[in-house]
């Protein structure tokens, strides 16, 4: 009997690190994909437009096609992300610039404890509409992984800049100038 435990838990092991490889590759492609168009200036339409979400600490639901025909600074964070924590000033203060230019931030919290999320905003004096994703759907849709990224969607609904890691004010003066000026 024991000379057929070994060799299981060879195969055992073998099916899971393949499962995995095939999730991980899965997953990189879809981010890949949007990326890969973003630099190829096709950019590509932000998806699940239409997906309605809770907002935080508001009654109601929104969704992106509520925010058509302004740009959309799309902020995907957590709570518990350090990362998260220290770009919040940022965006907030960027914030009051966006909604000069006719634009706005919209934060979407990602698998994230509503009530970590509303002590959040508040630290961070996050005023701008948060959208709660508890699920990860509208996350996952745009090919994220993790937290915190952030992208540009333009007027038309199109997914015109990225950035998978913090933004930095360099960031913002590099890529939303020649967006909020777009017709």
């Amino acid at each position: 009997m024991r000379r057929f435990v070994i060799p299981g838990v060879i195969v055992a092991a073998a099916i899971a690190v393949l499962a995995l490889l095939t999730f991980g590759v899965s997953n990189h492609t879809d981010t890949a994909s949007i990326d890969a168009r973003v630099a190829d200036h096709d950019y590509p339409m932000a998806p699940n437009a239409d997906m309605k979400l809770p907002l935080l600490g508001r009654a109601g639901k929104e969704d992106l096609a509520d925010f058509r025909g302004k740009v959309v600074v799309l902020n995907v964070f957590a709570s518990w992300c350090p990362p998260c924590q220290a770009e919040a000033p940022l965006l907030s203060s960027e914030e009051a610039t966006l909604v000069k230019h006719g634009a706005t931030l919209l934060g979407v919290t990602y698998l994230d404890n509503p009530v970590a999320d509303e002590q959040f905003a508040h630290k961070y004096h996050i005023d701008y509409p948060v959208l709660q994703d508890a699920s990860g759907s509208l996350v996952r849709a745009f090919g994220s992984t993790g937290v915190p990224e952030t992208f540009v969607i333009n007027r038309q609904g199109r997914i015109q800049a990225l950035m998978r890691e913090p933004v930095t004010s360099q960031w913002f003066a590099q890529t939303l100038p020649p967006i909020e000026d777009e017709g």
